[in-house]
């Protein structure tokens, strides 16, 4: 039928094969996140953001989510960069 030129059929192929996108972009303020430290009063920003009712708990999950990722990177950064200045001073 889509094929025939009937609109309401090209629409639910459409919809099935591209789906309309349900999240929304997140605005949020938050503080500078630049070292581990940093990522408490940044979690704490996204706490105070879903009991506002300003994100909904799945948004601020996954900003949360997010925030893990980076810290995850920050502490494997760290922990890199440490154990190349143990190897340095022992060799």
């Amino acid at each position: 039928m889509a094929l025939a030129g009937d609109i309401t059929a090209l629409r639910l192929c459409l919809d099935r094969i591209l789906p309309p996108r349900k999240d929304r972009p997140v605005e949020i303020d938050l503080p500078p996140v630049e070292t581990g430290a940093d990522h408490a009063p940044a979690l704490a920003a996204v706490v105070a953001a879903v009991a506002m009712g300003d994100l909904v708990p799945a948004e601020g999950k996954a900003v949360a989510e997010i925030l893990e990722l980076h810290r995850k990177a920050i502490e494997t950064f760290d922990l890199e960069r440490r154990i190349a200045d143990l190897e340095a001073r022992t060799k």
